[in-house]
């Protein structure tokens, strides 16, 4: 038996079918524009046809921010990148759009898309290397077209703001074949200017007008510029790839002009700032410089210096007498001691017993004889007294204990 299904669940299934479908789940469709209305919810309901059939679609509001950087109107032949799914209300298929681009262009976005993801990939878009904005910049680069609005506008806020910063143009061409290759140029030409910030942009336009700025070489050239850049490209809902390699990105050019500097009386006032401080250190420098002057100058006066050299003189003569003093007394005491020590070695001589009829025994070299058994008769010794010798022969050897 067939189930029954009610007409909630056959949506659903329906739905579920093409949720599942990865053809149905990306894909770009072309077709002609018809039955085109903005809500006033911001949403954009239109219908996509040809020569065989029609597609509906719907663009909604937060989408349409970056989907859609151009007027669409009826008859516009454009490209469609969405999902295709069920709206269950009314069971019918629609086309949930991301992007819409004219017809033509779908390649550019491609590209776009592949170079956003590859210096992405590089890092650099990292916030580590953004550089930061002066606060108080003199000379303001400007890299855009000499005859565009832009321009004008950048010059114009800037003086309001600001009559004090020097703006100096490196004028570009902006768009069209060797654009890309002029804002390099003129971007080099900033960096011999000795410029303390450079912005970089142009009026709006369509994907093909802004060109320039997603080329590969212009993005690798603002992320190596030494200089901060801010990038102000087209209108707040354009975004090109140097938007993202920039130091910092503005919504406009009129709006990079208002975030390159402060108001004149900002810097005014940072100045008068500065000036004070200087100032107070340059006076308290001076002052104590001044009172250091004053402490010598009153040494001088209180001493001068012949009676400071004098008084030195009086020192050192003391000095040496009072050296002299000490070393006699150390002298006094080492002559004492030896007379002690005289004293002592005269009361222990052996000369000093000799002269009392002691006498010293010895060989006639002079070696002492300690035993009688060491000599024979007739052997020659030598008898030392104590005011002289005598050369003597022994005669008879008689030890003691012996008979």
């Amino acid at each position: 038996m067939n189930p029954i299904f009610s007409v909630t669940q056959l949506t659903l299934y329906l739905k579920n079918l093409f949720t599942r479908d990865e053809t149905l789940a990306r894909l770009i469709v072309e077709g002609e524009v018809s039955n085109c209305k903005y809500h006033s919810s911001g949403h954009l309901y239109f219908t996509l046809k040809d020569s065989g059939g029609q597609l509906k679609c719907v663009m909604f509001a937060s989408a349409r921010v970056k989907g859609l950087s151009f007027p669409m109107k009826e008859g516009d032949k454009v490209q469609v990148l969405g999902r295709v799914s069920v709206y269950e209300r009314d069971g019918s298929y629609q086309m949930y759009a991301d992007r819409i681009v004219l017809s033509g262009l779908g390649e550019l976005y491609e590209r776009y898309e592949q170079l956003k993801k590859k210096l992405a990939a590089e890092g650099l878009f990292d916030a580590a290397h953004k550089k930061q904005i002066p606060p108080y910049p003199k000379k303001i680069g400007i890299v855009t077209s000499r005859t565009g609005a832009a321009l004008q506008d950048i010059l114009s806020i800037l003086h309001r703001r600001n009559p004090y910063v020097q703006p100096v143009l490196a004028p570009a061409t902006v768009q069209g074949e060797g654009a890309g290759e002029s804002v390099i140029r003129s971007l080099k030409l900033l960096m011999r200017e000795d410029v303390d910030v450079i912005i970089v942009g142009r009026g709006g336009g369509s994907i093909e007008d802004l060109w320039a700025f997603n080329e590969e070489d212009v993005a690798r050239a603002v992320y190596e510029c030494p200089i901060p850049i801010i990038s102000c490209v087209g209108h707040e809902t354009d975004t090109t790839i140097i938007d993202y390699v920039a130091d910092l990105r503005a919504p406009t050019p009129s709006a990079a002009a208002e975030m390159s500097v402060r108001l004149a009386e900002e810097t005014e006032a940072w100045f008068a700032d500065c000036h004070s401080r200087l100032t107070w250190a340059m006076t308290d420098a001076i002052e104590k410089k001044r009172e250091k002057v004053q402490y010598m100058l009153r040494l001088l006066a209180s001493e001068k210096p012949d009676q400071r050299i004098q008084r030195r003189r009086e020192k050192a003569l003391q000095l040496r007498k009072d050296l002299k003093a000490s070393m006699a007394g150390v002298m006094q005491q080492i002559k004492h001691r030896l007379t002690l020590d005289a004293a002592a070695l005269e009361s222990v001589s052996p000369l000093k017993k000799l002269g009392r009829g002691y006498g010293f025994v010895a060989e006639e070299d002079g070696t002492p004889i300690t035993s009688v058994t060491k000599k024979k008769p007739n052997d020659r010794i030598r008898v030392i007294l104590g005011d002289g010798e005598l050369i003597s022969e022994v005669k008879e050897v008689n030890p003691y204990g012996r008979e």
